[in-house]
């Protein structure tokens, strides 16, 4: 039987009669889970509201937990023609004089006048050009032999020289220009002329220009910038002096003046940096009053009120806000009141006086970083603090070196003599520096009276030389006691080192080619475990607690004990790694969010269970009220047909009677 056919038998048990059971049985069942997935949702909801007021405090905490953040400079310059830049963490106070004698300027050569640019020709042969140590040759012949064809092929060398061609309304000029200012990059143009003549003014040697023979027109002579600080003379081959001051970059853009410089800590900008710190807080704190506070006249708490997640977060935040940060116990600032950061007892949130701050900050600069910050104190003055690890903890611990770094470096194989000419047969060497750095030498040809002078002019050579420059390294040429020559890298450890790969004529110079020693990295203990070594840097691994992950840079030469490093971990520091564990993937409120997550997915899966129980429970019905309805369906037929012969035999009674 159908269920839209039941109730036919006995008017009772119909298909409504089923739905209304059926939704009877759901009803409860439905709504507790239906209040459930609610709760869960609004509990995700706030959760996210709550990781989301956590996480924007991590941005000014992450600004503070910075030294160099706290350590914030402005640097002025009083006239246009000295822009100033600054690095932070490099720069100090200061007041710089800075008088702009001469700008850094780059070569323009000129040719002389030529009929047409592409169908005059200008000769044929080979053209040789070199812009501080680059050098590159150029073939001239029928199918270039023009000024537009010459310019075209310098333009193509890419050794740092520019090409064009000036139409003057009298005829055509070739323009040749250094691509960089400075004397170390003027240009030296030779020729092999097919005419047979290097030096005339007639086929391509005309556009000689090598220092003694120059049939060019210098246009433009190249100028180093020439500025005095404070009355000492500074050169420069650009206009941007960025090595002059630690932590300071003056552009020059105007010669012949003079610009009062500048530089004092900007107590504004650090205290800016706080206050917003104070008022992520303060916002944080709003948010956990509002998801988890009690009105005590309703007698109605919140959401989250009683949370044990919540108040996990709070106590642990309050902990690492007010207390005493561990190393600076004997400090002049040692917690967050002393620079004027407060708790408001009855709000919860941080009250924040800038003027306090900025007092303690100009009084005890040290103190106050670390407060903020991470840092290390040394009791070795030649022991620098590099960083710590994720699993450093504050504490003190012992350093002991029983290696210092070393420098690599190639010696030569006889002493450099005096009185000797370098020329054409002498004049090149390249080194490998490094293990990485190819610098190819060109020496100024001369006689170099003492063997000191000619030191002097290799280590000019190597400091202009634009692969050193490029990948950062540097040389430096002297002679041991012997009297030989010496190339030593000023990177230190076991990627240092000077190895000599070509040399013309290299007994004059007592050289030869030779690989070089390398040097050696640093190596001992810290808090008595074995450190690994790079450079100068001396380090523990990470994964251990205690020093674990921590560095330090040693200087010096003085092996055996090294004092000791205090490690301090501030409170900004501290309060990133607080937040970190808060929303991290496997943080506090990760972890209670997947579980209501879980939770919702039970629900889900309960509901599937209902949804199976409901219809398993709605077939009972309509089977057993079939069944019903069937049994009596047949009571009724079986009445009828009683009521049926009854009403038969009546009759006949009637006639009898």
């Amino acid at each position: 039987m159908s269920i839209s056919s039941l109730g036919i038998g006995s008017g009772v048990l119909t298909s409504d009669l089923v739905d209304q059971l059926v939704a009877a049985e759901r009803k409860p069942t439905v709504q507790r889970l239906d209040f459930n997935q609610q709760r869960s949702e609004a509990l995700i909801s706030a959760y996210g509201k709550l990781r989301s007021a956590v996480t924007e405090l991590r941005l000014p905490m992450r600004q503070l937990s910075a030294p160099d953040n706290l350590k914030a400079f402005s640097a002025t310059s009083s006239n246009d023609g000295v822009a100033v830049t600054l690095d932070s963490a490099k720069v100090s106070p200061g007041n710089y004089s800075v008088q702009v004698d001469s700008l850094a300027k780059a070569q323009s050569l000129a040719s002389g006048t030529f009929a047409d640019k592409d169908s005059t020709s200008i000769g044929t042969g080979s053209l040789t050009l070199q812009v501080g140590d680059e050098t590159k040759t150029l073939t001239i012949d029928s199918s270039n032999d023009t000024l537009q064809g010459l310019a075209n092929e310098i333009n193509e060398a890419g050794i740092g020289v520019s090409a064009g061609v000036v139409d003057t309304g009298e005829g055509f000029r070739l323009v040749v220009s250094s691509d960089e200012t400075g004397t170390t990059n003027e240009i030296s143009i030779s020729v092999t002329d097919d005419d047979g003549n290097n030096t005339d003014t007639a086929g391509l040697s005309q556009f000689v220009n090598d220092g003694t023979t120059n049939n060019l027109t210098e246009t433009v002579a190249a100028k180093d910038a020439v500025v005095q600080i404070n009355g000492i003379q500074i050169t420069r081959s650009n206009n941007t002096i960025d090595n002059a001051i630690d932590g300071l970059t003056f552009d020059l853009n105007a010669e012949g003046v003079t610009s009062e410089v500048k530089v004092a800590q900007d107590l504004d900008k650090v205290s800016e940096r706080v206050q917003g710190f104070v008022d992520k807080f303060n916002s944080l704190q709003s948010v956990i009053k509002e998801l988890s506070g009690f009105d005590a006249e309703e007698g109605r708490g919140s959401l989250l009120t009683g949370d044990s997640t919540i108040r996990g977060i709070q106590t642990q935040l309050r902990n690492v806000l007010t207390r005493v940060v561990p190393g600076l116990e004997s400090a002049s600032v040692r917690s967050l009141a002393d620079v004027g950061i407060t708790t408001n007892f009855e709000t919860g949130g941080l009250e924040f006086d800038a003027a306090i701050f900025k007092d303690q900050l100009a009084k005890n600069p040290d103190d106050v970083t670390a407060l903020f910050a991470e840092q290390g104190r040394t009791t070795d003055t030649q022991v620098e603090f590099v960083r710590s690890g994720l699993d450093t903890d504050p504490g003190t611990y012992d350093i002991n070196v029983s290696q210092t770094a070393t420098q690599g470096l190639v010696r030569g194989d006889n002493a450099l003599a005096d009185n000797v000419t370098i020329d054409d047969s002498n004049d090149e060497l390249t080194l490998k520096v490094d293990g990485e750095t190819s610098a190819s030498l060109k020496l100024t040809a001369g006689t170099y009276a003492t063997a000191q002078d000619l030191v002097d002019e290799i280590q000019n050579q190597v400091n202009a030389n634009n692969a050193l420059k490029d990948a950062g390294a540097a040389v430096t040429v002297g002679l041991d006691v012997d009297g030989k020559l010496t190339f030593t890298s000023t990177k230190y450890g076991s990627d240092s080192n000077v190895s000599i790969t070509s040399v013309e004529d290299g007994p004059a110079l007592g050289l030869s080619v030779t690989t070089g020693t390398a040097g050696l990295d640093v190596a001992g203990t810290i808090d008595g475990r074995v450190a690994e070594g790079d450079g100068k840097v001396l380090f523990l691994k990470g994964g251990d607690g205690g020093a674990s992950g921590l560095q330090v840079r040693i200087e010096g030469d003085q092996t055996g004990a090294r004092g000791s490093i205090t490690f301090i971990e501030g409170v900004a520091e501290q309060t990133v790694d607080l937040v970190t564990r808060f929303v991290g993937a496997d943080g506090t409120i990760e972890a209670r969010t997947d579980g209501l997550q879980s939770e919702l997915e039970r629900i889900q899966e309960d509901r599937v269970s209902l949804e199976e129980r409901i219809a398993s429970y709605r077939q009972r019905l309509v089977d057993q009220f079939s069944a019903a309805d069937a049994l009596i369906s047949r009571l009724n037929s079986t009445r009828d047909y009683v009521t049926q012969q009854l009403a038969a035999l009546a009759p006949g009674r009637n006639n009898d009677n």
